[in-house]
Order: C-alpha cells, then sequence, then structure tokens
C-alpha cells in the first residue's frame, strides 16, 4: 500500500508541477491505501517506476530560476524549492516504512543498506567496497 500510495502521490504532485495545483482532480488519494486483484506486485512497479519518471523528470527540466518560483499544493502556496523539500521529506518517510517492513519480512536474511553494524571502522580505513 506504501507504494501505492507513494506513486499516487508522485503522479499528482510531479505531473504538470509548475502549471497546475499539486493535488491532481483525477487522484483519489483514499484508494491508494486499498489493495485490489489489480494491485499485482507488476502493477504496483510499474506506477512505483512511473512516478519516479514524473518526479525526477521534472526535477531534471527546472532551471535555477525556477527554485523561487510558486507553486501550489492543496492550494497551498509554496516556493518552487519549499515544494520540493515537501515532498523528498515525505518520501523519506514512506521509505523508510518500507525498509523497516522489508528488514522485518527478511528477517536473517536481510542485507543491511549501508555500513553494518560494528563496521564503521573498516568502512572508514576503505569506503571502496560501499560505493555502487
Amino acid at each position: 500500500m506504501v507504494i501505492k500510495h507513494i506513486a499516487g502521490n508522485m503522479r499528482s504532485r510531479w505531473r504538470d508541477f509548475l502549471t497546475t495545483d499539486g493535488e491532481k482532480p483525477d487522484r483519489h488519494r483514499d484508494l491508494e491505501f486499498v489493495l485490489g486483484e489489480d494491485d499485482t506486485a507488476a502493477a504496483l512497479r510499474a506506477r512505483w517506476e512511473e512516478g519516479w519518471e514524473f518526479a525526477l523528470g521534472t526535477l531534471d527540466a527546472l532551471d535555477p530560476e525556477d527554485l523561487t518560483r510558486s507553486v501550489a499544493i492543496r492550494g497551498e502556496t509554496h516556493t518552487v524549492l519549499q515544494a520540493i523539500q515537501r515532498q523528498l521529506v515525505h518520501y523519506a518517510y514512506h521509505v523508510g516504512q518500507i525498509v523497516h517492513l522489508a528488514r522485518s519480512r527478511a528477517g536473517a536474511d536481510w542485507t543491511t543498506l549501508s555500513i553494518p553494524r560494528g563496521g564503521s571502522h573498516e568502512f572508514n580505513e576503505d569506503p571502496a567496497p560501499y560505493i555502487v
């Protein structure tokens, strides 16, 4: 559900970012928290990818002077920079939820996403193996 929600949020917020309110009339936020039979792993992955394409494509197209322009999210005015920060914090929160759930599900099979516990000294000596 969290993936479905983030994808819906991204589609709404980043589509026509500079010209329309970030809460699009075709978004049905409440349905993002209900899994239906069409919400297969493949379908959710495709929505996730589409959402990131909207987000990253929009960010890539922005010029430095765009950062001080105004945009609306649910009728509330933000600078473009504020809107970007708002969304990044929102996504970080939900991605943290996804990681927590994945870690719980994986149990002993979990592979850390960063420096393993007890590995800080080794990392500080040679960070190269950790750089992707």
